[in-house]
């Protein structure tokens, strides 16, 4: 297996401790924003800037060992899953992002109708729905309410 420093160089970039610390970072925090990246490299390196973070993200996803997702509604997110044109799923609740593989079988969306003169190389599908954690807590709060409105008032 390549280790990051081996990583960095193969993609033709010099080996710095933010790029480093990043990557491990991301490794750790898959779909992290770049500001949630600010801090958790805050403890290991205290005085990396908001646009030192920017720069090592561009850097990395340049030299495509990182990849940048935008749903719709959110700030940028960072992974290093890369490569392969997975998609995503978003709770439209609390943002909660996870991967998904591509489609399996007959997949009509992933093959546009129209390409304009484009030389298609990836599809991107994000899926929208409600996580588990926030439809149980959506559950809890139905019943809860249902015990509430079945209450006799106090006399």
């Amino acid at each position: 297996m390549v280790d990051d420093t081996e990583l960095l160089r193969g993609a033709g970039l010099r080996v710095t401790a933010p790029r480093l610390a990043a990557l491990r970072a991301i490794e750790t925090r898959p779909h992290t924003t770049a500001d949630d990246l600010v801090t958790a490299l805050a403890a290991e390196l205290p005085t990396t800037s908001h646009q030192a973070v920017y720069g090592v993200l561009a850097a990395l996803t340049g030299a495509g060992l990182v990849r940048r997702i935008e749903p719709a509604g959110s700030p940028a997110r960072y992974e290093r899953r890369t490569g392969d044109n997975h998609h995503h799923i978003v709770c439209t609740m609390c943002g909660a992002i996870g991967d998904v593989d591509c489609a399996v079988g007959h997949a009509p969306c992933l093959t546009p109708s129209e390409t304009h003169g484009f030389a298609v190389t990836t599809a991107e599908v994000t899926y929208w729905g409600i996580c588990e954690q926030c439809a149980a807590a959506e559950q809890s709060d139905v019943e809860t309410d249902a015990v509430t409105a079945n209450r006799p008032e106090p006399s």
